[in-house]
């Protein structure tokens, strides 16, 4: 039925996002703004707009968001190399499918970040190429990254399978008619998923789909 997988980076592969909220949860607390979990969902993983206008005088052609968002990426950059990230079954998962569908990571990450990330995984190994924040002009929930990652496979939208753990990851891959599988994390756990075609537990479930005979 597919003949290749797309797949998210944070909060997909590796349990990267709760990291990004610690930065920004920490970042913001100078400023006596409580970043919750559920705030993080609504306007990071939901509305893609990030927190930087909850901060009292600043607005979106400030200079200090500059030099918030570098102080917040340092802090994200040290959680990254001092903290675990793994997903138990991911590896497994990857190496089960790596034969039998071209896969692609398309995230919203910097490709800093995601390098860094993948220095501590032995992931890169199963993409046939990976499209990062840089590659592409709108972010999700625009539909243009999973549209770039169609075109560099040369293949239609239903020949590829999107597997996403957010709400705005799923109306990207939905805007470029794509199917597109959920995995909920505990960040992301309470988004709205009615638009993806399945949801999933785990990565292993994942597989274990794909490699039943009706989807081959």
């Amino acid at each position: 039925m597919f003949k290749a997988i797309l797949w998210d980076n944070d909060g997909v592969l590796v349990d990267t996002e709760k990291l990004y909220y610690w930065a920004n949860k920490k970042l913001l607390a100078r400023y006596q703004i409580e970043l919750t979990e559920e705030l993080f969902r609504d306007l990071y993983l939901t509305q893609s707009t990030g927190a930087w206008h909850l901060i009292p005088g600043i607005n979106s052609q400030s200079l200090e968001i500059s030099d918030l968002r570098n102080e917040r990426n340092a802090m994200y950059i040290e959680m990254l190399q001092t903290e675990d990230f793994s997903i138990p079954g991911v590896e497994q998962a990857l190496e089960s499918l790596v034969d039998r569908y071209a896969m692609a990571v398309v995230t919203s990450s910097l490709r800093k970040h995601f390098d860094i990330i993948h220095r501590h995984t032995n992931y890169l190994r199963f993409f046939d190429f990976v499209l990062t924040r840089e590659d592409y002009n709108q972010s999700k929930p625009d539909p243009e990254p999973y549209l770039k990652a169609l075109e560099l496979l040369a293949i239609d939208p239903d020949e590829a399978l999107v597997i996403e753990d957010s709400q705005r990851g799923i109306m990207a891959a939905k805007g470029a008619g794509l199917t597109c599988w959920a995995v909920p994390n505990r960040l992301s756990t309470h988004g709205d998923f009615s638009q993806a075609d399945r949801v999933l537990s785990n990565i292993g479930e994942v597989a274990r789909l794909l490699l039943d005979d009706s989807f081959a």
